[in-house]
């Protein structure tokens, strides 16, 4: 489900899943974090997602039954393991977002260096509405303290072209995925070793503290309210 290419010094990973709108699952995102972390060659990594859709976060449907907490707690440590993965290589990651990048979705693009949507694509991380807190996503956002407070306790979604204002999503573009392959190849193109240091000084002034946030996220799996609210959102009965 993630398909790779390799286009010159650029590493193209891609969600592929869109009968789904590339919903996460845990294999893969234990797929995408083996092959980000795999990753040894590449001038810069191009992250998209096939169809019209970026990605609409978890599959919900595998987040609840007998099996539904344990997903859930594999979701999430898929998802922070990806974001760190691509915050960790030493070169340029490139995302492209369609459509809309939602919940896990709008997570996995704090991976990114370079961050393209589409005007109108939808972004936020409308998950504590379900009972899920999104806390998982809050160390990896380069956006002001107050805008992701605002992101994370508001189930809303903004727009592409807002969340180029905050800081979300670094350029607009009609075709965000052709556009992100352009920057990708440009980046790919410049000195490895000098965006290597550089991207190392970018990590050290910005340090993520991804098990803190990852934590805050796994306390509330398995609570009568995300239970209650999962099974109301899927419209399926309760786990007792």
């Amino acid at each position: 489900m993630i398909a790779h290419e390799r286009i010159g010094h650029v590493e193209k990973l891609t969600l592929s899943r869109p009968e789904r709108r590339n919903a996460l699952t845990p294999a893969m995102l234990d797929e995408l974090a083996a092959r980000i972390s795999n990753i040894r060659d590449a001038h810069a990594v191009l992250l998209l997602g096939e169809g019209k859709v970026f990605c609409a976060g978890f599959d919900l449907d595998l987040c609840i039954g007998e099996d539904g907490d344990a997903n859930l707690t594999r979701l999430l440590r898929g998802l922070s393991r990806c974001i760190d993965a691509m915050r960790s290589l030493p070169c340029p990651v490139v995302i492209g977002v369609q459509g809309a990048a939602v919940a896990g979705g709008c997570a996995l693009i704090g991976g990114g260096d370079i961050v393209v949507a589409s005007p109108d694509a939808k972004l936020g991380y409308p998950v504590t509405r379900l009972g899920i807190s999104p806390a998982v996503s809050a160390p990896f956002m380069a956006v002001p303290l107050g805008q992701a407070r605002k992101l994370m306790l508001d189930p809303g979604l903004i727009t592409g072209t807002r969340a180029l204002e905050i800081g979300l999503v670094h350029e607009l573009h009609d075709t965000p995925a052709a556009h992100a392959i352009e920057v990708a190849q440009s980046m790919a193109s410049k000195p490895p070793h000098a965006l290597a240091a550089t991207k190392r000084w970018l990590n050290e002034l910005s340090p993520a503290d991804a098990e803190h946030g990852l934590g805050v996220s796994v306390s509330l799996v398995g609570n009568a309210e995300s239970r209650r609210l999962l099974a109301a959102a899927l419209q399926q009965p309760t786990k007792k």
